[in-house]
């Protein structure tokens, strides 16, 4: 028996555009569609709207907590991770990711990223951080951009294969 492929999905919790819950809604979906279970940070926000996405799909969606109290996910998440570790769960939820799609976001969805990519996990980014370095980083290696949530969903499922 394989492992069904999971993606994290990452943005914002804390009242992101309405513009990047509907974007993270449709990617939770297209996810679930395609076979691939989700993985996020278990609260609201972005979070939330992936979840229920896949969620109404008929997907599974894997919830990280911060917190050590698994009655705190969101509703639609249908498996959850109390971590009690804080926001250093930010590397569970990506390490748990066959690759990430990130939507909106704040300093928890760029750590997330920086994770991600030190993981050496592709990222897919959705109206987020852009990002530029120097030397070998100055073209942000493994990070793909997307205009919307079909061409993300592509994008990330074309990178893992």
């Amino acid at each position: 028996m394989s492992r069904a492929r999971q993606v994290a999905v990452s943005g914002g919790g804390a009242d992101p555009p309405q513009d990047a819950l509907a974007a993270a809604e449709e990617v939770g979906r297209r996810l679930a569609e395609a076979g691939v279970t989700v993985v996020c940070g278990g609260l609201g926000g972005v979070m939330d709207a992936a979840a229920r996405g896949a969620a109404e799909a008929g997907g599974v969606v894997i919830g990280v907590l911060p917190g050590d109290d698994p009655a705190a996910a969101n509703p639609h998440c249908t498996h959850v991770v109390a971590t009690g570790i804080g926001q250093a769960r930010n590397l569970a939820v990506v390490a748990s990711g066959d690759g990430v799609i990130a939507i909106g976001g704040e300093w928890g969805t760029l750590s997330e990223i920086a994770f991600a990519r030190r993981l050496g996990r592709p990222v897919v980014a959705l109206r987020t951080w852009t990002l530029r370095g120097v030397g070998a980083m100055e073209e942000a290696p493994g990070i793909v951009t997307a205009d919307d949530p079909e061409a993300a969903v592509a994008a990330l499922l074309e990178l893992l294969g």
